[in-house]
């Protein structure tokens, strides 16, 4: 009995015998398949995030460059791939869907559109595209994936900081040699204040996002705060005691400044025609974006520049009865650029102090023309003072330009080697924070035909020689290209 029954019941549990080996087996392919996904869609993850990182890159690198009209080179230089500056060993495949492509875009929160080469643009698009093999899919009959990743970038000029500028024009007898370049071809000071009105164009009193600029001024609300000086200064009243504004001889059109207007460089000459914090210095456009400068009465700033003023005159011209000393104007410009800031500092702004100062950098005033004894600065060593004036803001946190104007082979006659050289010592009055000298914020306008003019005085890093581009270039690196969104009209 028992084993018939045995023998009846062993034949069941035979037969069930390796069920479980199946069932194992579908959940082992279930779970390989899982990880197989995990693993994959991971690697796919991160392959995108390296292939969206360099395609920002090369859109940023590619904004950055619009003025200079190198922006589709630079885009391909910072580009993924292989053998460019953001290749990645992990995305060898990676390519251009198209060539960058420079773009204008009508809003109103980017900066207006410039054409330098490459088409009028104030944006370029990059899109890239990468092969990414798999590793556990292909067992599935699926090799790889083709990912793509599309950035795009505003120009610089679309994110302002938020600045505080101090203008520096020569208003010396050496400003009416004529520049006869082709960029200009008219005399210096007119070619000079044409620049200034460049960078006017380029600046933003106030937020893109408000409807206009005009108003009375606010630390808080100013986006770029700009005031302009020259030397030789002006004496602090008429002579005979008259209390007549003689800096207004300087933003008013049509009026010239009377004989004994200048003062001497050591008897507190009034350096500012346009100060910082005033309604003066943030009214030069009625909106952040506009392309043109204001035409109010009381735009000093533009009308400073002739902009407005008929017949092409400016209102600020070369006063002349002073030799060129600039160390006191340095000096003046850094007060008053580190008093705004402690202004804006106390409304909660954090603002950067600028100072940009335009000439040809040859010192040469005289002994007498440095009488006084309100300040002490000496007739001798007169370019090395303007230096040492220019590290000392720098290091004070200013960023300091220096803008060679037709700047001579020979001059800086009270100076030793190497400060008797205009070209070295406009060189090295460029600096900011960290970098003394910084050769990236030295520009120079040698290629006129004048003469004595040092052809060989060429900024190193910044070989742009148009002086409105000088401008330009100068205010496209007091801006930073953005990733804007791809759908930005």
């Amino acid at each position: 009995m028992n084993l018939s029954s045995e023998f009846i019941v062993c034949p069941g549990r035979h037969t069930q015998r390796g069920q479980s080996l199946i069932v194992v087996m579908f959940i082992l392919v279930i779970l390989l398949a899982a990880a197989a996904l995990v693993i994959d869609v991971g690697q796919l993850y991160y392959s995108y995030q390296q292939l969206q990182a360099s395609t920002q890159a090369a859109a940023l690198a590619g904004g950055q460059a619009i003025p200079s009209g190198t922006a589709v080179a630079t885009a391909k230089s910072y580009d993924g791939v292989t053998g460019n500056k953001n290749a990645n060993a992990n995305l060898s495949s990676v390519s251009l869907v198209t060539a960058p492509k420079v773009e204008c875009l009508t809003s109103s929160l980017l900066p207006p559109c410039l054409n330098y080469g490459e088409g009028l643009a104030n944006a370029i698009v990059v899109q890239q595209q990468a092969a990414v093999k798999t590793s556990f899919m292909r067992l599935f009959g699926i090799p790889s994936f083709t990912l793509q990743a599309t950035a795009t970038a505003s120009a610089r000029g679309g994110a302002n900081g938020i600045y505080n500028v101090m203008m520096i024009v020569d208003t010396t007898d050496s400003m009416t040699d004529t520049d006869t370049g082709s960029n200009c071809n008219g005399e210096r000071i007119a070619c000079a204040l044409g620049g200034v009105k460049t960078l006017l164009l380029q600046l933003a009193p106030c937020s893109p996002a408000l409807s206009s600029c005009t108003g009375t001024y606010s630390a808080g609300s100013v986006i770029d705060d700009v005031g302009i000086m020259t030397f030789p200064g002006l004496v602090p009243s008429s002579p005979g005691g008259s209390t007549s504004n003689y800096t207004a001889h300087d933003y008013t059109c049509g009026q010239t400044l009377p004989n004994g207007s200048t003062e001497t460089y050591n008897n507190s000459p009034v350096y500012t025609i346009v100060g910082l914090g005033t309604d003066a210095s943030t009214n030069y456009k009625t909106t952040a974006t506009s392309n043109t400068l204001s035409t109010s009465s009381s735009a000093y700033l533009v009308t400073s520049a002739g902009a407005g003023c008929s017949g092409g005159n400016n209102a600020m011209n070369v006063k002349g009865g002073e030799g060129t000393f600039y160390a006191g104007a340095i000096d003046a410009a850094q007060a008053a650029l580190v008093a705004e800031q402690t202004a804006r500092t106390a409304a909660g702004i954090t603002s950067q102090n600028v100072m940009i100062l335009i000439s040809d950098g040859d010192a040469t005033a005289s002994s007498s023309q440095m009488a006084g004894s309100a300040t002490s600065y000496s007739s001798s060593n007169e370019c090395k003072q303007a230096v040492t004036s220019a590290q000392n803001a720098a290091n004070a946190g200013t960023w300091v330009y220096a803008v060679a104007y037709g700047a001579e082979s020979s001059g800086c006659g009270s100076d030793s080697s190497p400060y008797n050289s205009p070209c070295y010592t406009m060189e090295h009055i460029a600096n900011s924070p960290g970098h003394i000298p910084d050769t990236t914020k030295f520009y120079s306008d040698y290629q006129q035909t004048g003469t004595g003019i040092d052809q060989t005085c060429i900024g190193t890093a910044q070989s742009t020689t148009n002086i409105n581009q000088i401008f330009t270039d100068i205010a496209g690196d007091l801006t930073v290209a953005r990733i804007i969104p791809n759908n930005t009209p």
